[in-house]
């Protein structure tokens, strides 16, 4: 999940993939209204599956969805562009910058696009009895001052996965509970000939989420109680300083700041990896190699006991009010929410719903159960500042530098970039 940043490259030469099925949105990236009265709703959204052509594409799955969703709408046609994770920051921006903004955007973020005036407000494109039945402490994050507008899309939560195997190999009786604790765990791992005893990917997929779970862990954060930025923290920073002497130990994967999660996943399912953060969305790319039932799930360690909080990701749909037909926006949303299309996302991708019925038919899923247990506790990233829009891609391309340099350095730099945001 979550976003990054190219430059002003023209679209039609940006490794975009347009839905031709999914209605004829033309080139304009806007709404776009026919003789016979269609309205074209034209659609960009982040790719969570594996690439173009592979069976849980984003394109595949999207394809369902507009198919079904125009067969009771033949009046409305929906033009999506999926975009993968790597490039949807920048592209967006570009669409932006060039005014050929989209009508809905799905993607990791939406609270810099609030401060430009150029969404929706929730109650404009979402029904009172969709609206209602989100889970409070998340739609409460897509207000900014305390108006809505981003609706959660899927969420999820994170934990601790480690192989049984491994563990048993190295003399591990239970999984660490303590920074200390999963040092020894690693140096035992290391000794057992485990080639990475602790995956860590601090590279631009989603170094902040990584960074983040270490932060909570040492009662930090990327803003302090009062909601000023604390980036570079005392906390933080001893943080950084621990992680940095676990990589110069080698008991982690090497260069951690070049290295994407989904890498830092597949080793852990071939078993290269002896422990790792992850969520929900882990466990396909695990039980597709073989370690279905040779893993278990435990809180995150922190510095002196488990995390008794953990880190709730959610990603946002949202609609720009440039085109118009709110209407036409408000049928797709609703039908996203109340039809099946939000549960096959579960399904497909192991990403936790957003509403109390969506939790309610996953609730009895066992491989879910601990991340759903962890929902009501989360701790979220600040979606709600405007300057998370430039913070968190500043984050992921810089932090992984602060378990390689020097980490106050590191950390500094990104807090003058959170202080000096517009």
């Amino acid at each position: 999940m979550n976003m990054k940043l190219v430059g002003g490259a023209a679209l039609g030469l940006a490794s975009v993939l347009v839905l031709s099925s999914c209605g004829s949105g033309g080139s304009g990236g806007g709404t776009q209204a026919s003789g016979d009265g269609t309205v074209t709703l034209k659609m960009v959204a982040a790719d969570y599956g594996d690439g173009p052509g592979k069976p849980n594409s984003g394109e595949t799955f999207w394809k369902g969805v507009v198919d079904e969703f125009q067969a009771a709408n033949p009046n409305i046609k929906v033009d999506v562009q999926v975009i993968n994770w790597n490039d949807i920051d920048k592209q967006v921006a570009t669409m932006v910058q060039n005014g050929q903004v989209p009508d809905i955007l799905q993607t990791g973020d939406y609270s810099g696009f609030v401060k430009d005036g150029l969404l929706y407000k929730v109650d404009e494109v979402l029904s009172p009895n969709v609206s209602g039945d989100m889970l409070q402490k998340f739609a409460e994050f897509g207000k900014v001052d305390g108006t809505a507008y981003g609706i959660p899309f899927v969420s999820s939560a994170r934990a601790l996965f480690y192989n049984k195997d491994l563990f048993q190999k190295a003399g591990i009786a239970e999984p660490p509970k303590t920074w200390d604790e999963l040092k020894a765990a690693a140096e035992k791992l290391k000794a057992a000939g485990v080639t990475q005893p602790f995956g860590l990917p601090l590279g631009q997929e989603e170094a902040q989420a990584e960074s983040f779970l270490w932060m909570l862990g040492n009662g930090g954060g990327y803003k302090d109680a009062s909601g000023k930025w604390a980036i570079n923290s005392p906390q933080n920073v001893e943080t950084f300083q621990y992680v940095k002497g676990l990589v110069d130990a080698g008991l982690t994967t090497p260069n951690p700041g070049t290295k994407d999660r989904k890498t830092v996943w597949e080793d852990f399912g071939a078993g290269k990896v002896g422990m790792v953060n992850g969520g929900p969305m882990s466990i396909p790319i695990f039980d597709a190699a073989g370690l279905k039932g040779k893993y278990g799930v435990a809180p995150i360690p922190g510095k002196s006991g488990p995390l008794d909080t953990t880190l709730g990701v959610m990603d946002w749909i949202m609609a720009f009010n440039k085109n118009g037909h709110a209407a036409e926006i408000k049928k797709f949303f609703d039908f996203f929410y109340t039809g099946s299309a939000a549960q096959k996302i579960s399904d497909t991708y192991k990403l936790l719903p957003v509403t109390n019925g969506g939790i309610q038919k996953l609730s009895s899923d066992e491989n879910l159960k601990p991340f759903l247990d962890a929902l009501p506790n989360a701790s979220f990233y600040p979606f709600q500042d405007p300057k998370w829009a430039t913070v968190n891609p500043a984050i992921k391309q810089t932090i992984g530098g602060a378990v390689k340099e020097d980490p106050a350095k590191v950390l500094g730099e990104l807090q003058k970039v959170a202080e000096s945001a517009s």
